[in-house]
């Protein structure tokens, strides 16, 4: 791919947090580039730093060195943030937590509701749009949250271990909804995992230790 296929790009990115003696270095100087379409796992074990590298992609977070730098305009709907949990409002139906984000950015109620059910059906879940999240299972839920993500139709989606939660046929089915709407819809897909059979269906896996970036692997096409 060129240059111009590059969404985002690290450059010696570090994210510390605190100062002094105290201070807790979580990412260091870690450099990788995001192309359009990609499909990437960041692995690592519970604090590597592969949600703070996340976070910083996300913009979640600023870099305290180093730069990530955005081809061109990127506005908040451009990237879409996929959380361990559905983090879904009890109060609301599965369509009106998909569709909330919309509304929250000045859609129309209509709008929102039609790109929600939409990314419902992408997502296989269509015939749950009226029931409340208490009424669903937890894969559904996060099939939910991926729909939430998918209405606002993002460049880059990111996932945080969105499978941690849920056991191993649960996890690669929401998997399987990941990567089928990110193929449909065009998106490149970013996920942190420390499940290597999660990590093995992405094209390309960084892996990270200690706040670094340790290995890269990237299929050829």
């Amino acid at each position: 791919m060129s240059a111009t296929d590059v969404l985002l790009e690290c450059r010696d990115a570090s994210r510390t947090f605190g100062g002094g003696p105290t201070a807790v270095v979580a990412v260091q100087g870690v450099n990788c580039r995001i192309r359009a379409g990609e499909r990437m796992a960041i692995t690592g074990a519970s604090g590597s730093g592969k949600s703070t590298l996340l976070h910083l992609i996300a913009g979640l977070e600023e870099p305290t060195g180093g730069t990530v730098l955005r081809s061109g305009p990127f506005s908040a709907q451009d990237v879409g943030m996929i959380f361990q949990g559905p983090s879904l409002i009890p109060a609301l139906t599965v369509a009106e937590n998909v569709a909330l984000p919309l509304v929250v950015g000045g859609a129309s109620e209509e709008t929102a509701h039609a790109a929600a059910l939409a990314a419902l059906r992408l997502t296989a879940i269509a015939d749950l749009a009226e029931h409340l999240p208490e009424e669903i299972s937890g894969g559904q839920g996060q099939r939910a949250a991926v729909a939430r993500v998918l209405a606002l139709a993002p460049r880059l989606i990111l996932a945080d271990e969105p499978t941690g939660r849920l056991d191993g046929v649960t996890g690669q089915r929401v998997l399987d909804t990941l990567l089928s709407a990110a193929d449909a819809t065009g998106a490149a897909l970013v996920v942190t995992t420390h499940d290597p059979a999660i990590a093995a269906r992405m094209t390309t896996r960084l892996a990270m230790h200690g706040g670094r970036l340790v290995d890269v692997q990237e299929e050829k096409s």
